[in-house]
This record gives C-alpha cells, structure tokens and sequence, in this order.
C-alpha cells in the first residue's frame, strides 16, 4: 500500500482539486464553480499535462476529476499514475459514453466513482464532498493502522534492547568473573558452578575426555543452589545424591564422546530415546579445547519438567567454555614461564650461597621458618605463596656484591658495609627486570627495614614496612645468628633469642617476636633445621 503521510489534511485547511478534461469550457465552469466554494482548482487538457500540474504541485492534491478520453494519456492511465504514487488520492472518472468496460475498468484502477456527462455542478459538489470526507476517514484509519503498526515494533524493539542488555549483562558477568581466576583447577570449578547459575541447570559436571584412558572422567561439578528451586522441587543436596550415581551410564558416555568427537556443543531440549536417566529432562554438553584439541566436556542437565534448556542457554555456555579455554592456555602459559622464571632466579640464588659455604641453604631455611610464623599470625594462602616466593629469593641481590665484600672473614669497613646494603636494591631490580610482581619485589627490597625506622634502604618505619617484610626480618635474623658465617661461628640458642627478644620495637616488631618466641618455644621450627643438618 503507497501512502504519504503529507496527504493528511485537515478539515480547515483549503483543498485542491484537479480537473483533467479536453474541453475547455467544462474545465471554465467547474473552475470558476469550485473556487465560489473556496478550493483551490487546478486544470489539465490531458493526462500528460495533468502529470506535469502534478508534479508541480508538489503532488498535494486531494482529488482529481477527470475525463476518460483524451489526446496523450487517457483518463485511465493517469488515474493509474496516481493510484501508484498516492492511493489515498480520490480519482473520479468523467464520460459521455458510459459502458460496463468502462466501468469495470475504472474500479482497477482505484476510481472512486463514476459520472456521466452532462454533469452538474451540484452533482459535482456532493461527490467532491463525500469522496473527500472518505478520503479523510481513509486517512484516519491509516494512521492509526501506522501508529498502531509503530507502537507494536516500538513494543517489541523495547523486548529485543531488553534482551539484549540481559544478554551483554550475562556475558559481562561471565568475562569479567573469569577474569578473576588464577588457575586451570579454578577456571573449570567455576565454569561448573556459573553453569547452575545462569541456565536451569540441575547439576554440571566437566568430564576429562583422554584418547589415554577409556571412560571419562568427572574433574569437577557443582549442583544448582536449592534456593533456586520451586518448593516442589528436591533441595540442592537431594538433587546431587539423586543425579550423581544416576547421571553417569553407558548413553552418557557415548554421548560425551560424541561431543568431544565432533568438536560441537550439543542441545537436548527433551529427553526422548537418547537412553539416558529418566531424571535428566533436557541436557547440554560443551567441548573444551585447549590448543585445538579437546581436553574435556561440560555436561549440564535439568531435571525440572519446567526448566529446559534453550538455544540462549547453549550460547552462553558455548561463549563461557571458549573464554575459558583462552584462559586455561593463557594461565598455562604464564605457569610456565612463571616456573622457568622461579628457575631462574632460583639458579641465581644457588650461585650466590655456592659464593658462600657458610650461607648454604640459607634463603630455604628462611623461607620455611617465614612460612611458619606467617601460618601462625593469620596470613592468607596468597600472603603465605607470596612468602614463598619472596623468602627463596630475599638475598638474590648478593649476586651483585663482590666476593672481597661477601666473603670477607673480618669487620667490614664502613664503605663496605654500605655496599652490603645495596643488596635489597640489586634483588629488588633483578626481580622486576624479570616482569615478576610487585609484592614480592618489595618484601625483597624491605627485609632489612628496623621497626624503629633506622634500617636500610628506605628508614621505614613500624605499619609502613610491609607486614611479609617484617615477618621475614625476623626469620632471617635467626637463621643468620644461628648459622656459621665467614666472620664469626654460630651463636647458641640462649644468646640468639635473647638478641631477637631485646630487638622487640626497635629492629623487630613485637608481635612478630612474640609470635616467633612462642613457636620456638613449641619446637615448631626444629624440622627446617633437622633437615638442613
């Protein structure tokens, strides 16, 4: 249907007529008639230049009267052209030789209606009024078809952005909640539990598939929440024991080789003769390639009669799966370079204490004795990994000290001893060359802080020196007192922990010597030392 929104007119606004005849005094009287009632009245000798009038009147006009038979273009054909550009346009046709042909044709080409020469003007008036009244009520009814066209799509162009922000908002959370993790082993534990939490998953579990070993095998899995469930539903832990034996059968098992074969996520919407448990409804299965080949399958089922699974619930696994086998390659990479590094440095290490026989597993030593203390007041496991780190590699920067300096068997001059003090500095810098983390870096730099600000190389002081760095000052201390050293033998017990006790709020913090007094107390370092006999 053509309609132009311009041919809406008002029922106070000046109408304009065209009136197509080729005899001219017709066109005289039925102009000069028309305008005695206020329209406007354009005037055509034949189609053809009615077209041109047309055109020139930037198409507004709100009827046509015309005359079948002219020279040019007839009556028929210009009613045509005016049906195809504006089909809300009445055509009236005009003829001195009526006939059913006529007639007939007319109504095809959307004629409105049909005068018989001689026409009168009264005549004329009441079919221009009541064609321009239908023509309104026409026009009415389109726009309102239009508007209600227009609010139907607004409708459902609201749905669509609505689920489109649903959907960006669940890729988002995916992202940025892989983003957070920092092992494979917490990636697939988590992409088990996600899957329970943003489709109707019952239980997922992601399957080990090896050409190394005949039936795969469950890594890990997670089961909804039982909050989530209706309350005729089985609780999380009713659910779990329930699908846990059942889930797993021969159907099963074919069915995730087929996935891992076929490179391709699957969708089950209902379970009908696939042999699996009577309990699974609809299930899913994911392929996880890691390096172009697929080491696992997540398998997610439903067991709710309500809550199957849809194609949006297998895009967004199929999306988590793949950002997680990028992040399983990434984290393995980084693992990697991450041991050759720690290789590294740990070489470099070996070679500073092989400088030095007196200082033979000194930083491993150090490193336990840290662990230990750092147990006891609390740390977190990424405190306590940090330590690890950061304890095996404290005197690192000793690499850069010459052996006259290092080695030397009396009191060290002052100059001497300020080159000493540079260690901190050259590990620090060794470290963070090599792209390591910043924490490390500065437990490394701050070891040999004192609690009352008078340490070396910065003068921090009590909170400012990091609290790893103050927890290693102590194990350090004590390993060095009680370690033959090229300047002088070890010290007993009873004096060693009598310098660490009288160094409370000056070299060390208090708490820290509390702490590690207590441990001692409990023989709880005896072991590092045993095995380093």
């Amino acid at each position: 249907m053509i309609f132009h929104v311009y041919a809406m007119v008002e029922m106070d606004v000046q109408k304009t007529i065209l009136f197509v005849d080729d005899e001219e005094t017709i066109l005289e009287i039925a102009s000069e008639h028309f305008q005695n009632l206020g329209y406007q009245v354009l005037t055509a000798k034949n189609g053809r230049e009615a077209v041109r009038t047309f055109e020139e009147a930037n198409h507004i006009i709100d009827c046509c009267f015309t005359d079948i038979n002219m020279p040019e273009m007839d009556g028929l054909e210009l009613a045509e052209y005016i049906r195809k550009y504006d089909n809300s346009i009445p055509v009236v046709i005009m003829t001195g030789y009526p006939s059913l042909d006529n007639t007939l044709q007319t109504l095809k080409n959307g004629v409105v209606d049909f005068l018989v020469k001689p026409v009168n003007l009264e005549q004329m008036t009441i079919c221009l009024q009541r064609v321009l009244r239908e023509r309104e009520l026409f026009i009415k009814n389109l726009l309102l078809n239009k508007e209600l066209e227009s609010k139907r799509r607004l409708e459902e162009l609201n749905r669509e952005l609505v689920l489109k922000v649903e959907e960006l908002r669940v890729l988002n959370r995916i992202m940025t909640e892989l983003m957070s993790l920092n092992t494979g082993s917490e990636v697939l534990n988590h992409i088990a539990e996600m899957a329970t939490l943003i489709t109707p998953a019952s239980r997922a579990v992601f399957y080990a598939v090896s050409e190394s070993f005949n039936t795969p095998f469950e890594l890990t899995g997670a089961v909804r929440n039982s909050k989530e469930y209706s309350e005729n539903q089985p609780a999380a832990g009713d659910v779990d024991a329930e699908i846990k034996n059942e889930i797993f059968n021969p159907a099963l098992d074919k069915l995730i080789r087929d996935v891992a074969v076929d490179e391709t996520p699957l969708l089950i919407v209902e379970n009908a003769s696939h042999g699996l448990s009577d309990r699974i409804q609809s299930l899913m299965g994911i392929p996880l390639k890691i390096r172009e080949k697929v080491f696992g399958v997540l398998i997610a089922v439903s067991t709710n009669k309500n809550q199957r699974f849809s194609e949006k619930d297998l895009y967004y696994m199929t999306f988590m799966i793949q950002q997680a086998a990028y992040l399983v390659e990434n984290l393995a990479l980084y693992e990697n370079i991450y041991e050759n590094l720690f290789s590294t440095l740990s070489a470099l290490v070996k070679t500073v204490e092989a400088r030095d026989a007196y200082t033979k597993e000194h930083s491993s030593r150090v490193k336990d004795t840290a662990i230990i203390i750092a147990k006891a007041y609390g740390c977190s496991k990424e405190e306590v990994d940090v330590l690890d780190f950061a304890g095996r590699l404290h005197d690192i920067g000793k690499i850069g000290i010459r052996d006259e300096i290092l080695l030397k068997p009396g009191r060290l001059t002052d100059a001497e001893y300020q080159k000493i003090k540079e260690h901190p500095l050259i590990g620090e810098s060794i470290i963070g060359q090599l792209g390591l983390w910043d924490r490390e870096k500065k437990i490394v730099r701050h070891h040999h802080e004192w609690f009352d600000g008078s340490g070396y190389p910065d003068g921090l002081q009590r909170e400012e020196i990091p609290i790893l760095a103050r927890i290693l000052s102590v194990a350090d201390a004590y390993d060095a007192m009680v370690s033959d050293r090229a300047y002088r033998k070890e010290m007993s017990q009873k004096e060693v922990l009598g310098i660490i006790r009288s160094g409370k709020d000056v070299q060390f913090d208090p708490r820290i010597v509390d702490l590690f007094l207590s441990l001692q107390a409990e023989d709880k370092f005896e072991h590092v030392y045993r095995s380093s006999e």
